[in-house]
């Protein structure tokens, strides 16, 4: 059995939710469960669209260098079984509600994300 890796993201960059799902999708690949955590305003991340974040590179731009876009990176880590969560004061801190975020994902508080991770290690972005 694979370790499991925990994420946390806690504002609006675009650059470290990105590179988030990055680690969440190669982590997924190789079989780990994933947990990620959104806190503050990197619940925008976790919306349909995610243009509220910070430093947004559009994804045409990133595949046309070969990259992975955004939206293909959320939508695999969210397909491969990734838990996901957003903060449910981060919500309100963005102007947001459950209704706002994408499908898969739940609202929890950090008291839950951080009882789920145990004694685990916790990696924040």
């Amino acid at each position: 059995m694979t370790q499991p890796m925990f994420l946390t993201l806690a504002d609006d960059s675009w650059q470290r939710a990105h590179y988030a799902l990055v680690v969440a999708a190669g982590g997924l690949s190789l079989g780990r469960d994933v947990t990620i955590f959104a806190g503050g305003r990197s619940v925008l991340a976790l919306t349909p669209d995610w243009k509220g974040l910070e430093g947004v590179i559009a994804d045409s731009k990133l595949e046309a260098h070969g990259i992975a876009g955004f939206g293909e990176l959320r939508e695999a880590v969210l397909d491969l079984g990734a838990t996901v969560m957003a903060c449910e004061a981060g919500l309100r801190m963005a102007g947001l509600s459950e209704k706002d975020l994408l499908d898969g994902v739940t609202v929890r508080g950090i008291v839950s994300f951080l009882e789920l991770a145990g004694d685990n290690p916790v990696l924040a972005l």
